[in-house]
Parts: structure tokens; sequence; C-alpha cells
């Protein structure tokens, strides 16, 4: 979720305008709505500032991202030297050249 979207739904959910919530942080209402249309993109300070001014405390997250990688393969094979990883790499490269085809004349 983009910060213009959570300060538009935060604002519409305390049924306030644009105006109103500019008055309550003495900036204007083109600023608020530059906001959330994503046109600028407020610092963390400024977001979390406008959402107490309703009563509301942003909270930022982090999770870790799954590309779907084996981290625990990743890490073996980070303790092989490079002449052992080239020396895998070339041998499944040739594992792969052997094998192709194999599936279709099965």
């Amino acid at each position: 979720m983009t910060a213009g979207r959570l300060l538009h739904a935060a604002r519409k959910r305390h049924g306030l305008t644009q105006h109103q919530l500019a008055a309550r942080a003495r900036t204007s209402q083109a600023a608020i709505s530059r906001i959330e249309r994503d046109l600028v993109s407020p610092s963390v300070a400024t977001l979390a500032h406008l959402l107490d001014l309703m009563g509301e405390e942003l909270q930022l997250s982090a999770e870790q991202i799954d590309y779907g990688h084996d981290r625990t393969l990743l890490r073996h094979n980070l303790m092989r030297s490079p002449s052992e990883r080239l020396d895998h790499g070339v041998a499944f490269t040739n594992f792969v050249l052997r094998n192709r085809g194999a599936a279709t004349r099965a």
C-alpha cells in the first residue's frame, strides 16, 4: 500500500475532508491531495504526523521475501571454494547436456 492510499483511507475512516486534515496539519489542501494521489512521497515522519492528527499510529514492519531459493543449499554452496563451485557447475552442465532429450525418449 502506498503512503497516499494509506492516508486517504485513514482520512475517510475519520470522516475528514482534505481541507480539514490540512487545517489540522497547518498545510494546504493541495499538499494533502498531492500525497493522496502519490504525486509526492512524504517522509515517514510527515506521514506519521498526519496519521497522529487523526488519532492513528503509523506502524512499519519488514518481512523476509521468499524468492523460492533453498537457503540451506545456498549456504552449503558458499562454503565451497571458488574452484569447487566451478567444478560442480561444470559437472552439472555436463549432466544436463548428456541427458538432454531423455524425457522425450522415455
